[in-house]
């Protein structure tokens, strides 16, 4: 074989190889572009949620899910955002959903008792907060909201000592809500356990003097005990 036919073999191969590792790295930088983008998806979804876009956090979350069904943190997020989207019908049922495939993730509990409670599905919801209570540690944070539903569905059913100990729970987890103390004002009141109300009520104005309820409370109560 004559010496420009063995070059030219040798350069044809090299042509060959390159292109060959030329089509490798446009595939890894293809498949790592893919990965980035499924990335940039699921931390947009709850990016989304954060700033309050939640029809938008919906849509991401839908499609993430369709690429990957058991995607929980999927669900989680999409649910939060149905819920704050105040569509409580469509959380529960994607929360009930997720909950086949994870039927003890607190997230997934919290969000259908809170999906219920916005229906005024009264004992579905106060089942859902006692489960989640009694899973979740209290560094949770929605330990403390998961008191503060069940003092307010107490509250529904005139079920007043059963409200006071809730939202009693709730101010023991998170003493710097004045929402809760203002609640927990109310549920004492309603039993009239006038003095303890009172106490409940200056709590909540100590946390926050704009609490109205806390206000007319604290008037009616030092009115009782007078």
């Amino acid at each position: 074989m004559h010496d420009d036919g063995l070059d030219g073999l040798v350069w044809a191969k090299t042509d060959f190889m390159g292109g060959v590792m030329i089509r490798r790295f446009f595939l890894g930088a293809i498949i790592l572009l893919l990965a980035g983008t499924a990335f940039a998806q699921k931390a947009d979804a709850l990016d989304l949620y954060r700033k309050g876009r939640y029809a938008e956090a919906v849509a991401v979350c839908e499609q993430e899910i369709k690429v990957n069904p058991n995607n929980i943190d999927s669900y989680c997020v999409l649910c939060w955002s149905l819920i704050r989207n105040r569509q409580y019908a469509q959380a529960e049922q994607y929360a009930l959903e997720a909950r086949k495939k994870n039927a003890t993730d607190i997230r997934l509990i919290e969000s259908v008792g809170e999906a219920r409670y916005y229906q005024g599905k009264n004992n579905g919801a106060l089942e859902m907060f006692q489960l989640y209570v009694t899973n979740a540690p209290m560094s949770a944070g929605d330990y403390s909201w998961a008191y503060y539903y069940m003092g307010e569905i107490y509250v529904r059913q005139a079920k007043y000592e059963h409200a006071d100990i809730a939202y009693s729970m709730a101010v023991h987890v998170n003493p710097s809500k004045a929402l809760f103390w203002t609640r927990c004002g109310y549920a004492r009141e309603m039993t009239s356990s006038y003095q303890s109300a009172l106490d409940a009520y200056n709590k909540a104005l100590e946390l926050d003097a704009a609490q109205v309820e806390a206000v007319r409370g604290k008037e009616r109560c030092a009115s009782r005990l007078r």
